[in-house]
């Protein structure tokens, strides 16, 4: 007996190691994956951002809510070419490797944040600038039209079967995160490093040649990227050929994509992008509280993220997406309404974190859930185009859409339009699989 187990030992030991490789594989991909993603999206995010600091530097007048919206119409701007790169770089992931897409993708990045860090202003060039500005907005959403489909593919198929909810969570973390960092740098250039006159007259650029700067980081992080596994297997197996025409064997896939994203992307952007301006436009707040809110607010849903993805591992994505669906459309109206009534950030705070339990069953597992619908073969541009072209209609439009109602005197109407988008998806959302049970993950045809 002695002798057995001794002689088993060795095994056990080697088979422990394995274990431990390969989670520290699993782990590593996941986190300079997920780093990348985060640069994109502070990139992306400091546009928003800054906004309230810029705008008129490129757009003459003296109405800021018009300012804003001008502003908000080529935040869309980069969105409505977000397909075109959730096309090319999906073609790029599902063809060449996903590593080769994400390299591609956080390059492009950096170029569209430097071009922004350096175009002059309209009292410099005239209508150029915002042209210009229109123009790098273009760049940095073709880059991030390909992060998305990318990053939530190659995060699903590195993570383990068992905790792919949790880990695929992380896209979002990352995703919020890059948003909190650019709130943070706001803030520390407010509060620290220069006046509000410094911030409008130069200060706005340093947060995009940060990012230009942290693009390159990512860059040079993501060359030592494994591929995956899955996209390995299927190349000798999955015959290649034209994304697109690919993609139509799934016409169902496609449109659950599209469906399940409509409400889910709406109330995100509501929430993050466009929160900043209704905090300073419509509730009063100062630069200061609504800085700190929007921080805060964001803190709060980045740590639900993990949370909710881990809770998906145990029951099932459906009840979370369902969770969103009927509590979104039962309490937006409430508190939004609750939101403009208010005067007092403490309370600000609370009624957006509140609203942050209902969107984080749709955040933290929407990347994963996409990524369960496809083949190895089209995932990369399944989970990117349709998305793309979803979040380009409603998320893109979101805060333009508000910000247009409030210049009307109608501001109240957009929380109509958003428990309206809401209870769509809503739909979708009853009648789905469940993904975590029925996953395409492993298919390689």
């Amino acid at each position: 007996m002695a002798r057995s187990a001794t002689a088993t030992s060795p095994s056990i030991v080697v088979d422990d190691r394995l274990h431990f490789d390969d989670v520290r594989r699993r782990v590593k991909a996941i986190f300079i994956g997920s780093i990348g993603n985060l640069v994109e999206w502070y990139d992306f995010y400091a546009y928003s951002a800054f906004a309230l600091y810029f705008a008129s530097a490129f757009f003459p007048g003296s109405d800021p809510v018009v300012q804003q919206l001008n502003a908000a119409i080529l935040f869309a701007l980069g969105f409505l070419i977000r397909p075109v790169g959730g096309l090319l770089f999906g073609h790029l992931a599902d063809h060449y490797g996903r590593r080769t897409a994400l390299m591609l993708s956080v390059l492009l990045m950096c170029f569209g944040s430097l071009m922004i860090a350096v175009t002059p202003t309209y009292a410099s060039i005239g209508i150029a600038a915002p042209v210009l500005l229109g123009l790098a907005r273009m760049v940095q959403g073709l880059s991030l039209g390909g992060e998305y489909g990318t990053s939530a593919t190659y995060l699903s198929e590195v993570a383990d079967p068992k905790h792919r909810g949790f880990y695929s969570s992380f896209q979002y973390v990352t995703l919020i995160g890059g948003q909190l960092c650019a709130i943070l740098v706001l803030l520390l250039l407010q509060q620290v490093f220069l006046t509000a006159e410094q911030l409008r007259a130069w200060g706005w650029r340093i947060p995009f040649l940060v990012g230009a700067f942290l693009a390159v980081v990512a860059l040079l992080m993501r060359r030592d990227l494994h591929e995956t596994d899955d996209f390995v297997a299927s190349k000798s197996v999955a015959r290649r050929e034209n994304s697109v025409k690919a993609l139509l064997q799934y016409p169902r896939e496609v449109m659950v994509v599209v469906g399940l994203t409509m409400g889910g992307t709406t109330a995100f952007y509501t929430y993050t992008t466009y929160m900043q301006k209704f905090l300073k436009l419509s509730v009063g707040l100062t630069d200061s509280q609504t800085t700190m809110v929007t921080a805060g607010s964001l803190v709060f849903a980045l740590f639900l993220q993990p949370l909710y993805g881990a809770i998906s591992d145990r029951i099932g994505r459906k009840p979370l997406l369902i969770w969103f669906g009927v509590m979104g459309t039962i309490f937006t109206i409430p508190l939004l309404n609750g939101l403009q009534a208010t005067r007092s950030a403490s309370v600000a705070f609370l009624l957006i974190a509140g609203a942050w339990l209902i969107v984080a069953g749709y955040t933290s597992i929407n990347a994963v859930v996409k990524a369960e619908l496809f083949p190895t073969k089209v995932r990369a541009t399944g989970v990117g185009l349709p998305y793309a072209v979803t979040v380009s209609i409603f998320g893109g439009t979101a805060e333009s859409i508000a910000l247009w109602f409030k210049s009307i005197g109608h501001e109240s109407w957009f929380g109509f339009y958003l428990s309206a988008v809401i209870a769509a998806s809503l739909v979708v959302y009853a009648s789905m699989r469940d993904t975590k049970h029925a996953t395409a993950m492993g298919r390689h045809e």
